[in-house]
């Protein structure tokens, strides 16, 4: 199809979106509502049991054959399929319906209601990844309406086959939905793969990321003592639990902050748009009087470096602290790695290191919690380059390409059971969005354009 022919569906789609964006923060708001962190230990499952049947529901008013799946995690994935007209391409468009936990005391709303501020919707899964559902949503309402429009009430519902994957437990990386995938790859067998959980490097700025980071979570205990011992009386040739996993922990950087894993290679560099430094500083909110860590560029420590963090530590509180030597103390650290780099390897490496660096003869254990590959994009596909126009139409502007920092595990897990699928990654976050932190929040125009953006992707796209 011509050029300027292909771009006529532009502004009809527009319009059609504009005119669905009152149901979708409705919309978003009633998911928002729901709790749904894949944790017993943090919210009643339940609240993901309403999460996952309001969603299938959803995509069923669509016209869409959709079911739940009960993962071997026990979570449950919302899977629906529609069938179009012969010969059709297929598109996967996947999310995730659960959310990292939100102490209320920490947000200036309450997290699970969706409140707007400044022009833009808060509330936790807003951005991560709640908001890409309803425009996952909004995209085939705009198709369905364009279709009904321009060839009739009889003319099937989307002119392409379309599969939508919404996963519940995404948060948690206990890789229920990868094992599905393992045993039933039929379910998320497609043409053109998008998956919907990452965002823009700034509001307006339309994005395909092309580089996602695996990621490897280890909870390490140190055991020094059979119990506690007064710090007066046995402290000085008496070894300190709490003391060894600070030295532990403290070797897995070294002064310049970069990371320093034994076996582990922290030196690769990132070949696509750069990430300034004072960027970085302001979307992340560094302090006056902090700086930006690690030798090297942001963009080569985000993108193409493993990077290590503690992100939470069994030690106890300063309020209440007691003069005591701890026989006991535990940490968990989460290990993002790069494309090219075994997930698997990189946990072993992790594992040995801390082990190694253990002082004083103390015991040590590991808990293996989560582990998910990075995957890097291939860019020379149809879909990568139907996307891109897409989104290029749909934000007025030119696309970029990004790595990202954070991991998504179906995304390898679905690009080894189909490598001829084009896997392409978009979302409607951008760094104000505080993902996975407090005052989550997403701007609606991301949610706006990026249903559009997809609407043209499913009106467009043909097989080669």
């Amino acid at each position: 199809m011509p050029a300027n022919e292909d771009r006529t569906d532009v502004q009809e789609l527009r319009d059609a979106v504009a005119r669905l964006m009152p149901q979708a923060r409705e919309e978003l708001a009633t998911l928002v509502g729901y709790r749904s962190v894949a944790d017993p230990a943090v919210e009643d499952p339940e609240q993901c049991r309403l999460a996952a049947r309001w969603v299938r529901d959803a995509f069923a008013a669509e016209g869409l054959d959709a079911r739940l799946v009960t993962t071997p995690d026990g979570s449950d994935a919302v899977i629906a399929t529609h069938d179009g007209p012969a010969g059709a391409p297929r598109v996967l468009l996947y999310a995730h319906y659960d959310v990292q936990p939100a102490p209320a005391s920490e947000w200036t709303t309450p997290p699970f209601e969706l409140t707007e501020r400044d022009g833009r919707w808060y509330g936790r899964g807003a951005a991560d990844c709640k908001g890409s559902i309803v425009a996952h949503l909004a995209a085939l309402r705009a198709v369905r309406a364009r279709q009904a429009a321009t060839a009739g009430a009889d003319a099937p519902p989307y002119p392409v086959s379309l599969t939508v994957v919404v996963e519940g437990s995404e948060e948690q990386g206990t890789g229920g939905l990868e094992r599905h995938v393992e045993q039933h790859p039929e379910d998320v067998a497609a043409d053109v793969v998008v998956i919907g959980d990452v965002g823009n490097v700034a509001v307006g700025v339309p994005t395909l990321t092309v580089a996602l980071r695996g990621m490897v979570q280890v909870t390490v205990r140190v055991t020094a003592l059979d119990g506690n011992r007064h710090s007066g009386a046995f402290g000085g040739p008496t070894p300190d639990a709490l003391a060894a996993l600070v030295a532990m922990l403290a070797s897995l950087r070294d002064a310049e902050g970069n990371t320093t894993i034994d076996g582990l290679d922290a030196t690769g560099t990132w070949d696509g748009a750069p990430y300034p430094a004072e960027q970085l500083a302001r979307d992340a909110g560094i302090v006056e009087g902090a700086r930006v860590i690690g030798s090297g560029s942001v963009a080569d420590h985000l993108w193409a470096r493993p990077a290590v963090t503690i992100i939470g530590i069994d030690a106890p509180p300063v309020v209440g602290a007691l003069p005591a030597i701890q026989g006991t103390a535990a940490a968990t650290v989460s290990l993002r790695v790069p494309p090219g780099t075994d997930a698997a390897a990189a946990e072993q490496a992790l594992i040995e290191h801390l082990r190694a660096a253990a002082p004083w003869g103390v015991q040590v254990s590991f808990e293996r919690e989560g582990i998910g590959q990075p995957f890097a994009a291939r860019q020379d596909t149809r879909g990568f380059e139907v996307l891109s126009e897409a989104m290029a139409d749909a934000f007025g502007a030119p696309v970029q390409t990004a790595g990202q920092g954070g991991s998504i595990p179906l995304t390898a897990a679905i690009a080894a059971a189909h490598p001829d699928a084009s896997v392409v990654m978009i979302g409607v976050s951008e760094p104000a969005s505080r993902m996975h932190s407090s005052d989550e929040s997403v701007d609606p125009g991301e949610i706006e354009r990026m249903a559009l953006a997809e609407a043209l992707l499913l009106t467009r796209y043909r097989h080669e």
